[in-house]
């Protein structure tokens, strides 16, 4: 089967109309020295431009008021978004809430819990409601979530769910939590773990911090973006609280984070791409030394090796978009895992590269990439750390092959299984000889 990652006509002019869009509404809504807040109130008018043209919300299935998108039209969507942090809230698929929204309508796929959509799901997407993802443990790996520690336990007619998370994206100012606990010890963690809707009023739930971290260093809380720190004390939830059937935590975690994947790398190639586009600006204007920074070999060399790397991971991105939308994602699983550290480190080489060529103004406040950068740094670590997706990877290929004494391209071995093979040719050339 070939690969192909074309698509119609109509939808070409949406992606240059989310282009164009982008670019002359979304892009001056980030100089604005405004709160959060009034950022939102300004991209209403935007967001109905956005569903006049059919495109919110479009990770979502038809029936959920999504596109119905298969992942390549989502991935080339995805490219044009993550040019600017603005842009995913302004089409309505900014996380953690595009992601909730998708875990919650697998759980009511996956369990018959329609009465989800009304309370949360139907909420979440108009923006009455903001949700978070608690699922990272400060006592335990995140690169192994087979150790969470986080239990709830059934008594009657509810759960009482206790532990400790941190990095919960949006946890300081989210209506509704989206908890990740084990409720069955005595099984493998991959069927003993289960996820809970818990709004963050619900006695027990103690909001302690954001967590300060390389991306915004300043102390404060209650602010979009912020890393929550978070303790549950005997908290008691409704049983029908639960998303999907008990044990399905990973399998709706997995069904989530591997589209999810795709989304995150093309929006880092629409970054990479932005960054790239301002690295060359700068060496065709600059002039230092005798010469333009275009006619420096080093500063040559970061353009062509930027191009190849951002070419290299939009088709490998694709490609794996490609095979979800053609055998779906556990098909897809090393493409998934390859896309992941592949495409950070090219977003992370691209910025920093741009930055060098920027100078002091790149370092400065004065231009976006010292913020691209900080930023850049967390794509090696959420969504699981580069090394536990190289692992994946490794153990796939490695499946193809088996140990042996004597390697299979050992030429004296070879050479004497290709003498046995020809004998009786050989014999009959050395004797016409």
């Amino acid at each position: 089967m070939s690969w192909d990652f074309a698509t119609e006509p109509e939808f070409e002019e949406k992606l240059q109309w989310m282009s164009t869009f982008v670019k002359e509404e979304v892009f001056p809504l980030e100089v604005l020295d405004v709160g959060f807040e009034s950022l939102l109130s300004l991209m209403k008018p935007l967001q109905e431009k956005v569903k006049e043209q059919g495109l919110w919300a479009s990770h979502l299935p038809p029936e959920l008021g999504g596109g119905g998108f298969g992942q390549v039209k989502l991935g080339l969507m995805n490219e044009i978004l993550g040019q600017s942090y603005l842009a995913p809230f302004v089409f309505g698929n900014n996380a953690p809430d595009s992601g909730n929204a998708e875990i919650i309508a697998v759980g009511m796929e996956l369990s018959g819990k329609h009465d989800h959509r009304e309370k949360w799901l139907e909420p979440l997407l108009a923006g009455k409601l903001r949700s978070a993802f608690s699922m990272t443990e400060p006592n335990t790996a995140g690169s192994d979530p087979k150790l969470l520690s986080t239990r709830a336990v059934k008594d009657g007619g509810e759960w009482v769910i206790n532990g400790h998370k941190w990095f919960t994206t949006n946890g300081s100012i989210a209506d509704f939590l989206v908890v990740m606990v084990v409720t069955n010890p005595d099984v493998h963690p991959y069927q003993g773990s289960s996820m809970f809707i818990v709004p963050v009023d619900t006695p027990g739930v103690e909001i302690i911090r954001d967590v300060p971290t390389m991306e915004h260093p300043e102390e404060h809380f209650g602010v979009f973006g912020g890393h929550t720190e978070i303790l549950y004390n005997d908290v008691r939830v409704p049983a029908e609280n639960m998303i999907g059937n008990e044990g399905q935590g990973f399998l709706l975690a997995q069904m989530r984070l591997g589209p999810g994947r795709i989304h995150h790398c093309m929006r880092w190639l629409g970054q990479s791409r932005r960054a790239f586009d301002m690295m060359c600006e700068r060496a065709v204007s600059r002039y230092a030394h005798g010469s333009t920074l275009a006619e420096k070999q080093t500063v040559q060399n970061w353009i062509s090796e930027s191009m190849a790397e951002m070419t290299a991971a939009r088709l490998l991105t694709l490609y794996a978009a490609w095979k979800i939308d053609q055998e779906g994602s556990s098909a897809a699983r090393v493409e998934i895992a390859m896309i992941k550290y592949h495409g950070a480190t090219v977003l992370y080489n691209v910025i920093d590269r741009a930055l060098q060529v920027h100078g002091s103004l790149g370092f400065s406040t004065d231009l976006p990439l010292e913020l691209m950068y900080r930023a850049a740094r967390a794509a090696r670590i959420y969504d699981g750390p580069d090394e536990v997706h190289k692992m994946t990877v490794a153990r796939s290929v490695l499946k193809a092959y088996k140990a042996v004494e004597v390697p299979s391209e050992h030429i004296p071995s070879r050479r004497e299984a290709a003498r046995a093979k020809f004998a009786s040719m050989l014999d009959t050339l050395s004797a016409n000889n």
